[in-house]
């Protein structure tokens, strides 16, 4: 296939995102009584989101299903070529369904439709003609018209499926919003990668990882240096005689100290540390840490049980985890 000479990469692409947008915006007509109905229907289902498609359509199905199974609403993914050979097992009597097409009048969905009709089920129809079968027959409509594909040819589907995108992800979040869907909600589904981690990994299960260095106050500076090397923190606690909390030392405090030339000999924890350390409770989340040290701009804080001291958490905890 030979290269177009005159086309204008630039001018394309920014046309194609400025179509795509403005089909996006213009779906906000078509948010009504339905589209409220639809959310009331699915949000209580006593079974499944059952959401079907064919083409491209099949392909926006695939990920709404994941959008809505990790956001708490229970979601799965049923090809309309599929279905009339056999998926349509799937669908149990108290689930929706919802069929997603740009035309309505496809072969494959003029086939599925009076079927799902026949189980009783509820049908909602995302349809980009609402004068289609589809929409003619199904009980709920989401209306996803668009004027214009941004393919050139007005063929590919494009700034359809992008609507279409769209449409899906405001139906899961106003059913986030409407089941009171939290953060801790969503980490229960989401246990692997970097975003589990910043969803559960707390500050406790990192500062375990190592022995929390600590000193007395009236320790020696060799004392202080010996704990801070052995620990390979870079810091430590300096704690009194019961093991609660008077300060910390890091080694741009000892840096610091030696750059005086005041008498070593005599120097104690007491006369190195400082007062206010920065602190984090042991049950507070790692990407919390991550955040207070970037405010602060050091790389370890103090991790505290209640008003005990408990160990370090280092940014390398959190790069290596990678929450960072």
């Amino acid at each position: 296939m030979k290269r177009n000479q005159t086309i204008n990469i630039g001018q394309v692409a920014r046309r194609t995102i400025a179509m795509e947008a403005s089909a996006i915006n213009d779906l906000q007509q078509f948010i009504d009584a339905d589209f409220e109905k639809v959310v009331e229907r699915i949000a209580q289902c006593q079974g499944r989101l059952v959401v079907t498609g064919i083409g491209k359509s099949a392909i926006i199905a695939q990920k709404m299903v994941a959008t809505f199974n990790s956001t708490g609403t229970p979601a799965l993914f049923m090809h309309a070529a599929d279905a009339i050979h056999g998926d349509l097992g799937m669908i149990r009597e108290e689930d929706v369904v919802m069929c997603i097409s740009k035309s309505g009048s496809s072969a494959e969905i003029k086939v599925l439709v009076p079927l799902v009709k026949n189980f009783g089920n509820t049908l909602i129809a995302m349809v980009g003609n609402t004068a289609s079968f589809l929409a003619q027959e199904a009980d709920y409509i989401l209306n996803t018209t668009v004027s214009q594909e941004a393919c050139p040819n007005n063929l590919a589907p494009t700034t359809s499926t992008t609507a279409q995108l769209a449409m899906g992800d405001a139906l899961a979040v106003c059913l986030i919003e409407w089941h009171g869907f939290t953060a801790a909600d969503f980490a229960k589904f989401h246990p692997g990668g970097a975003l589990g981690k910043k969803l559960y990994l707390k500050v406790g299960d990192l500062s375990k990882q190592h022995q929390a260095p600590q000193v007395l106050s009236n320790s020696s500076l060799r004392e202080v240096i010996v704990e801070i090397s052995s620990k390979m923190l870079g810091v430590t606690a300096v704690v009194d005689e019961n093991g609660l909390l008077q300060g910390i030392i890091t080694d741009g405090d000892l840096r610091r100290m030696l750059e005086k030339n005041v008498p070593t000999a005599a120097v104690t924890a007491k006369d190195i540390m400082s007062l206010h350390p920065k602190m984090i409770q042991q049950d507070q989340l790692a990407i919390n840490a991550l955040e207070m040290m970037r405010q602060h701009d050091i790389t370890q804080l103090l991790v505290m049980d209640g008003e005990r001291y408990q160990g370090i958490i280092h940014l390398h905890d959190l790069i290596r985890e990678g929450i960072i």
